[in-house]
């Protein structure tokens, strides 16, 4: 069975996001990029698959610019087998739609049996790619896997929902989006870094696949979110209770 997993590039989740001083995006100049930490679950997950003898090839994707070799690298350092850069530099981040589109086409050139992806990227937090694609393929799909068993042709995933847990079994060919606790990805050791730059990495365009990137949105305003005021320290219930009072809370 072979595994697809989409992966993105995305300002590292230890660094403090600035937003442009005309409010038109967020900066990027100078600053550290990594892969979507969803993604990171997703492509350990396919890797575990893979040791288990339930997978025989791992096989991840980016949709972005050229630097995304950069996080396609580290997941083959990780333990993919193969990777797959389509080239689409918009200067602008590129909407899940036409995400989902690029992939459709991917998939139907390497035909896996199940498309692992994280459940939203750090930066935009859609949460829209997976379902987007599941629909275009017409596969079913199951979202925010917090545990994922494949057998017999089925995979079962417990997703986390409101109040509790749900579990579901889909027929392969399906799409899996992970949730934070599926599982902890490991890091990537120096010498299968070493070795990851000897794995096939096939760069394509998005003209390739004949698909258009113009965006359908605009980005009207990007704002910091504000301050937290300050607290306000009271003496007694008494005056806890006048001050709710003055907000009109109770």
């Amino acid at each position: 069975m072979k595994i697809l997993v989409p992966v993105k590039r995305v300002i590292d989740y230890n660094v403090k996001v600035r937003v442009k001083s005309d409010g038109s995006g967020v900066d990027l100049a100078n600053v550290k990029m990594s892969m979507n930490p969803f993604d990171e679950i997703s492509v350990e997950q396919a890797i575990r698959l893979k040791e288990a003898g339930i997978a025989t090839e791992v096989v991840v994707v980016s949709v972005g610019e050229k630097k995304a070799q950069e996080i396609l690298r580290t997941a083959l350092a990780m333990g993919a087998d193969r990777a797959i850069l389509v080239e689409a530099d918009t200067g602008d981040d590129i909407e899940p739609l036409t995400v989902a589109k690029i992939l459709a086409k991917v998939v139907a050139d390497e035909a896996p049996e199940l498309v692992i992806a994280g459940k939203q990227a750090i930066d935009n937090d859609m949460n829209a790619t997976g379902q987007m694609l599941a629909a275009l393929l017409g596969w079913g799909q199951a979202t925010f896997a917090s545990q994922v068993d494949v057998a017999d042709g089925k995979a079962s995933v417990t997703r986390e929902v409101d109040g509790g847990l749900q579990t579901v079994s889909v027929k392969l060919p399906a799409v899996i989006t992970t949730d934070l606790r599926l599982n902890e990805p490991r890091y990537a050791s120096l010498p299968n870094i070493m070795k990851a730059k000897k794995k096939p990495l096939e760069e394509k365009t998005a003209a390739d696949y004949g698909v258009d990137l113009s965006p359908r949105l605009k980005v009207l305003a990007t704002e910091e979110p504000a301050g937290r005021a300050a607290g306000i320290v009271v003496g007694s219930v008494d005056e806890l209770m006048g001050k709710l009072k003055e907000q009109g809370l109770v």
